[in-house]
This record gives structure tokens, sequence and C-alpha cells, in this order.
């Protein structure tokens, strides 16, 4: 007889994966809705809020979103009373947008005419308008012939519900926001890193302001069908913050958020659908969550990982430059031609002992040290030139330090060593233009200060 058990799960087994490869193919038309909306709104959110946390205000959308729900509970009240639909969307997101602008407006005046920090005016603003939209959701409970039934979907979101409709709204308003970043790119730019530059080019930089903060509310009224109020702003910073910790240039930070943002939104909707009960906004904020940790750790420009990596590379670098340094000076003094023991070089303290062996090894295999029979190191002709070349770096910003900058000559080395690894080549010329009109040799410098023997710490 045949097993009806087995035949039944593969048949279940066949389905859910015939399912799974309708979503991630997009086969369904409500997919394609959604995933397109919820991309198109993650792109124009990633771009506005790229500019609001360089400009420092990542929680001004934060208060945005929650100063919606005063004008949702609004709109349907007015439009019951008026014997209008109250639930129909665009009337919501209408009363949802003149409360956003009002707590908008309210920030703008606490902070310019009061002496309230930024924060206190985010948080009285976020409070008291959220506070406001719960109690007309109550208020609209005890209303006859209305039910507050589904507006409750606009604090947490409910993106399965997305119509196309929907998304031509929202993809109406990213092309817009998109638009005005192009547009009003330089002016951002410059409000984000230097606004007293942008006030005395003559710039509006109050109206600016206020032109950003206008993109960021119709971000967030936008982004409540999809994700809701309380999520909303996890779309608004949650990305730009990603795409900071793969690149320092602006206008791929902008860009780079804004793919964040779709993908974020993309990977979430489709999750969502092949998981109905795992909710679509909590998903692609989990992803969103997910890119910034990968970014955190991996990323380019600011990555854990990758500054890591190079704080590694300095101080290995600093190691090196140190032995070199040590080894030409006791060729200064005549000391056995410049031969040390490694037990000798760690005495003087010039790299902790822990360290020492790798500089050492690392320098023999670069072939500036040779290693001699009787376990000391030498300089050979390279690392000489190499060598040469550190220690005249050095005592250049010695002598700039004591000319310039007032330090006692038995306290500079310890300062000079605190800069001389990361001095670049224009410096050094500059240096060097510097101490030649000062009536310095540059190219032979005398130590300024004495050098410490062997074996004696420095």
């Amino acid at each position: 007889m045949a097993d009806w058990g087995l035949v039944a799960r593969s048949l279940m087994h066949s389905d859910a994966a015939g399912h799974w490869w309708r979503t991630l193919s997009m086969q369904d038309y409500n997919t394609r809705v959604v995933a397109a909306g919820v991309a198109l709104l993650g792109a124009a959110c990633g771009a506005v809020g790229a500019f609001m946390v360089l400009r420092r205000k990542a929680l001004f959308g934060d208060a945005i979103s929650h100063a919606t729900l005063p004008g949702i509970g609004l709109a349907f009240i007015l439009a019951t009373a008026m014997g209008l639909p109250g639930k129909h969307l665009p009337i919501l997101l209408a009363g949802a947008a003149c409360t956003a602008l009002v707590g908008m407006g309210v920030i703008l005046l606490l902070r310019h005419r009061t002496r309230l920090p930024e924060d206190a005016a985010l948080g009285i603003v976020l409070s008291v308008f959220f506070g406001a939209g719960v109690a007309l959701l109550g208020v609209i409970q005890q209303m006859q012939g209305a039910s507050a039934a589904g507006l409750e979907s606009f604090i947490y979101g409910k993106t399965a519900s997305m119509l196309a409709e929907d998304g031509r709204r929202i993809a109406i308003c990213a092309a817009m926001l998109a638009a005005v970043c192009a547009m009003l790119f330089k002016e951002f730019r410059a409000l984000c890193f230097d606004p007293a530059f942008a006030r005395a080019q003559g710039w509006p930089v109050r109206a600016l302001d206020a032109a950003m903060m206008g993109m960021v509310v119709a971000a967030t009224v936008i982004g409540l069908q999809a994700v809701g109020l309380m999520l909303v702003v996890a779309l608004l910073i949650v990305p730009p913050a990603a795409a900071r910790f793969w690149t320092d240039d602006l206008r791929a930070m902008v860009l780079t958020s804004a793919a964040l943002g779709a993908g974020s939104g993309v990977v979430g909707a489709l999750w969502s659908a092949m998981e109905p009960n795992w909710p679509a906004g909590g998903v692609i904020v989990l992803v969103a969550a997910a890119a910034f940790i990968v970014s955190m750790l991996f990323g380019r420009a600011r990555g854990v990982l990758h500054r890591f990596a190079a704080h590694l590379r300095l101080e290995r670098r600093v190691d090196r430059q140190h032995v070199l340094r040590a080894m030409y000076e006791a060729g200064e003094q005549g000391r056995e031609a410049a031969a040390r023991s490694a037990a000798d070089l760690a005495r003087s303290g010039v790299v902790p002992p822990r360290r020492l062996a790798r500089a050492l090894a690392g320098l023999k295999r670069e072939g500036a040290l040779a290693r001699l029979p009787d376990d000391r190191w030498i300089l050979t002709p390279a690392g000489r030139a190499l060598a040469a070349r550190v220690v005249r770096n050095h005592r250049l910003w010695e002598l700039y330090l004591i000319r310039y900058a007032a330090i006692a000559p038995t306290h500079v080395d310890r300062d000079a060593d605190m800069i001389e690894h990361v001095l670049g080549h224009d410096m050094v010329a500059e240096l060097e233009r510097i101490m030649d009109s000062a009536g310095a040799q540059a190219l032979h410098l005398e130590s300024p200060h004495r050098i410490a023997p062997a074996g004696e710490g420095r």
C-alpha cells in the first residue's frame, strides 16, 4: 500500500516550495505592488534621512512620526461628521500631514524662540502629540456609528493591504523628494557640514532647514501605510547610519542609504509574504538593522574591523620606525657599528617587549635589518637609508615644535613622537621649507636633545 503520509508531506513540501518560488519571483500581483511600494519608500526615506543624520537631527523624524497620530484621529472625526468615508486613506494622510507640519512648526518655534534645548523640544512634541492621538482614538471608540478599528494599523503599519493606488502615491512622493534632494544638494551639503559658511554665503539657512524638515514630514506621511508611525523612523535613521560606515563622500552616502533602504523594504516585504505570521513592518526594520550590523563590522570607511586593521597596521609601522631610529642613533654614537641585540633594544624601551620580536622580524623581511651570528641586529644599506629618512622627519618635527610651539628640548622627543608617524610627504616638504627659511639645515639635522645611551629608557 502507498504511504499516504509520505505522499501528503511531499505535497506539502512541494506547495511550500512553489509558494516560496512564486513569492521570490514576484509572480503575484500583490507581491509586486507591495515590493515596489516599500522599495520606493525605503529609497526616499534613506535619501532624506542621510541629510538628517549628518545634520544631527535623526530624532526629528521620531517626533514628526508621533505627531501624525492626532491628525489621523481628527481627519477621521471631521470626515465622519461631514458624511464622508472616515477611513478613506487620502483623507487620513492629509490629516496626518497637517498635524505633522504643526509639530514641525512647534519644534522650530521652541528651538528659536525659547531657551529650551532641541532634545527637549523634540520630547515635548513627541509625547504631547502622541498622547493627543491616543486620546482621540479613545474618543472615536465612543462615537456612535463610528469605529476606530483599522486606525491602529497606522501605528504599526499594514504593508500587505497596500494597493496599486498607494504604490503610485508613494512613487510620486518619492520622485518629488529625489528631485528636491538633487536640486538642493549643494545647499544641503553646506547646511550639514558648515551652517556658518552657508549663512555667510547669504543662503537662507532657516528656510533650508525647514525644507529639509518638510521632506522628513513627507517621507513620514507616505510611510505610515507601510511600516506605521512607530517604525517609519527606523527607515529614516538606520539606512543612513549604515551607509556612513561605507563612505565619507556625501553623494555616495545618499545613494548607498537609498539603496539600503530600498533593499531592506524589498527583502522584508518578500520575507513577510513567504511567512505570513511575520508582520512586514517589523521585518523590514529587522532587515535594516541586520544591514546596519554588517556595515558596522565590515564598512570600508568606518567599520569596526577596518578600523581595527588600520590600527594594527599603524602600530606595526610605528614599532618598526622606532627600531630603525634606535639603530640609526646608535650608529651616530659609534656604538659597535650600530649592531644591537634584542635584549639591548628591549631595555631601551623603544618598543614594548611583547611587540619587539614582531617588529624585528618584519624589518628583516623588508630587508632593512640583518641578523648577525651572535644574535645581534644591524642595519642593511637599504635599512640605513630608510632609517635616515625616519630620523630626519622626526628631528624636523622636533625643531619645529621647539622654534614655533615653545616646547622645551627635554620634552620635545615625547611630543614629536606622537605625530611624526603620520606625517605625509606634503607636510614633510612644508616643514623643510619652514626650517630652511629659519636657517636650519634640513638635509642633515642633529638631534636637538640628548640621545639616551643603550640600556637607558627613552
